[in-house]
């Protein structure tokens, strides 16, 4: 003879009983999570650069930006001007004979930072921001971590443990990555897909924090990654890294007092 049969039987109110529980862990987290960045975001109090590029250009057709910012179009476009400022804001886009993204630098040394901006992208626009430490002799060209913004994507990349640890950089350059290297290189980034409207302005915020680099758009949570090259402790210089093109405005760094 089986094993009796037991029935269980729920009533209508324990089934709703049982999802408005559910619906309340559910907005608990997201409380707790939403919590969580605002309390970390509030930490960045201190402005130590900020650039609106109300100004114009002092030489018509001669690329100077101002404020500090550096370009690599000298040595990268023979000498072709890629930056612009037009409208109160910043246009760049790579030339045609340039052998590499254009990179427009700002020397500022953080830790941990807010990072805000306004940006606009075509249709085929990329925006990245790198940051750097050009005395960092473990990586190639100071590479430290990088968020790269594209209309379907977002990248947040470890470049110091990564891709662009001296080592993995020169061996990839030669080809000479094993599978095994490849995989471990693979763990240091994160590609989150999205849908970005083009040419439209949008907010960004990038916060790094300890070894955990967040990013938000138009006030949404995009992505985060914890990797260790992300805690490096000392940030000397941020790169707008453009392999196309990207519009930028109103851009802020706010480390803790």
């Amino acid at each position: 003879m089986g094993a009796p049969v037991v029935k269980r039987y729920f009533t209508k109110e324990t089934v709703l009983h049982q999802i408005f529980n559910s619906l309340l862990v559910a907005i608990g987290t997201v409380i707790a999570i939403s919590t969580v960045f605002a309390q970390m975001e509030g930490l960045f109090s201190k402005t130590i650069f900020q650039d609106d590029f109300n100004r114009k250009e002092k030489i018509e057709g001669k690329e100077n930006p101002g404020n500090g910012w550096g370009t690599n179009s000298k040595t990268r476009a023979k000498g072709e001007k890629q930056v612009f400022l037009r409208d109160n804001a910043m246009y760049i886009k790579r030339a045609a004979v340039a052998d590499h993204g254009v990179s427009v630098t700002q020397d500022v040394s953080f830790q941990d930072a807010s990072i805000t901006a306004r940006f606009k992208l075509p249709k085929q626009g990329d925006l990245g921001v790198n940051i750097a430490d050009m005395t960092e002799a473990s990586v190639h060209a100071g590479h430290i971590c990088m968020a790269r913004i594209k209309p379907a994507s977002l990248e947040i990349v470890d470049l110091k443990t990564g891709r662009m640890r001296k080592e993995m950089h020169e061996k990839s350059k030669a080809k000479k990555l094993t599978k095994a290297e490849k995989k471990q290189i693979a763990t240091k980034s994160i590609i989150v897909p999205m849908k970005l409207k083009v040419d439209v302005w949008h907010e960004l915020q990038i916060v790094i924090n300890g070894d955990v680099m967040s990013v938000k758009i138009d006030g949404r949570q995009i992505g985060r990654m914890a990797s260790p090259g992300i805690e490096h402790k000392t940030k000397r210089r941020i790169r707008l890294a453009v392999n196309t093109e990207a519009w930028v405005d109103d851009v802020m760094v706010a480390v803790p007092e």
